[in-house]
């Protein structure tokens, strides 16, 4: 389980910049669950707390093996000339000595004040916590994907309703310009409907380049290049398919708690917290361990080549063991003990701050979601209403235009309100689906259109 993530980031890094260009390719038609999946990928944010957690699991494989023997080997080899003690005679000589020298030793801790053990317990709980945190990076992601997402189908039908402006009005300036040139129109007529026809024009321009926008926000978010030709498949965002569930604040507040990863990553972050100042604690208390230590060696003499033992059988005869049991006794470490207790203790209380706060600004969330989804749920309805209405109006008012019943002020006046109140009804629409979108996320429903 250790070894999935790094082996996960390790191939994400190799294969980002061939796996962009394969997206590259892909441009033209991307749902949301593919915008999605993209984000997942290529973040940096979440690829950074994929990153802590496997820096958690090393720090757990490390804890866990201080309870594990410790061994080690090695060997030296040299010479010495000049007055030293021979080895072999134990006596002062003037003759050049070599030797091989191999050791080994093991050691184990038996009892060091349940360090150990909190050690590990604090280890297993930083590592929840980072995958709680991966998690709750992933929502984010993918809450912020939705809302860029809808931000471009939005645009889309921005564009279209700006377009349908400018189609109508340019058909209306056509037959106008007819009827000047009859006669049966004056000229400032046409003079006006031309210069509505810019208008509509420049409102189209503002229309694409708020798409070009949105497009653009959605791209960086997936960490990928910019591309104006970018197409989203739109789902059928029905109105009548996305309904406010019936809890209260309080409820969706309640259930959240139990359910998003940032709330049971920050009470997690109070429990290590707590390991973290029994194993400091358990430094005041006497460590208890073993050891056991071999040594060999082989010594050569030049004065003594022909008498001298083979090497082999130095070796053994040289070969010595040794055991001990070692006791360590705390009495005073220059308020180092004492430092990390209060440094456990003040780690406590900032993660108990962060819980709190963390809960805090939930509740906060959730009450400024729960308000804007009452609120755009609200403007929608006006908005279907003043639409149905006005629609009607610049029927009957186009009518008597071109009957020259009414002015161009007043035709003017009625397509512009119709417009406007279609563009006010495509904003609620959209803002009404992200903000009840964003209530089921607190609700712990699937994050999907």
């Amino acid at each position: 389980m250790r070894n999935k993530y790094t082996l996960k980031l390790l191939l994400s890094f190799f294969l980002l910049s061939q796996s962009i260009q394969a997206q590259e390719s892909n441009y033209d038609a991307l749902d949301l669950q593919t915008c999605i999946e993209i984000a997942l990928e290529n973040n940096l944010t979440l690829k950074r707390s994929e990153v802590n957690l496997a820096l958690n699991e090393a720090t757990l494989l490390q804890n866990q093996g201080q309870r594990l023997p410790s061994l080690s080997a090695g060997g030296s080899t040299g010479y010495r000339w000049g007055r030293s003690i021979n080895p072999v005679t134990n006596l002062f000589e003037n003759n050049r000595i070599g030797n091989v020298n191999f050791s080994a030793s093991t050691n184990v801790t038996l009892f060091a004040g349940q360090q150990i053990t909190n050690s590990i317990k604090q280890a297993k709980t930083d590592i929840e916590v980072s995958r709680l945190n991966v998690k709750t990076t992933e929502n984010n992601i993918t809450l912020n994907v939705i809302n860029l997402f809808i931000n471009v189908i939005f645009s889309e039908e921005q564009l279209k309703i700006a377009r349908n402006q400018m189609a109508s009005t340019k058909e209306q300036l056509e037959n106008t310009t007819k009827l000047v040139d009859a006669g049966s129109l004056p000229l400032a007529n046409k003079l006006d409907l031309q210069a509505q026809n810019a208008t509509n024009e420049l409102e189209v321009l503002n229309a694409e380049n708020s798409l070009r926008g949105a497009k653009l926000n959605l791209l960086q978010a997936m960490q990928l290049p910019f591309d104006p030709n970018l197409k989203v498949l739109a789902p059928d965002l029905s109105v009548e398919n996305v309904t406010m569930s019936g809890e209260s604040v309080e409820e969706i507040y309640e259930l959240s708690k139990e359910i998003l990863p940032q709330i049971k990553a920050a009470q997690l972050g109070v429990e290590s917290a707590e390991y973290g100042i029994r194993a400091a604690k358990g430094a005041f208390y006497p460590t208890l361990g073993i050891g056991a230590d071999v040594f060999t060696n082989y010594v050569d003499v030049i004065p003594l080549l022909r008498d001298r033992d083979p090497f082999v059988m130095q070796l053994e005869n040289n070969l010595s063991q040794a055991a001990n049991v070692r006791l360590s006794i705390p009495i005073f470490s220059n308020f180092r003990n004492t430092a990390g207790v209060q440094r456990a203790r003040l780690q406590r209380n900032l993660s108990e701050i962060t819980a709190f706060e963390v809960k805090n600004e939930l509740r906060q969330d959730i009450e400024v979601a729960f308000t804007n989804a009452i609120a755009a749920d609200q403007a929608y309805r006006s908005s279907l209403v003043r639409v149905s209405a006005l629609d009607e109006s610049f029927r009957i008012a186009k009518q008597r235009f071109d009957a020259g019943a009414i002015n161009f002020a007043d035709y003017q006046l009625a397509q512009n309100n119709l417009f406007n109140a279609q563009a006010d009804l495509v904003t609620a629409k959209y803002t009404y689906i992200f903000r009840v979108k964003v209530l089921d996320f607190y609700l712990g429903n699937p994050l999907n259109l």
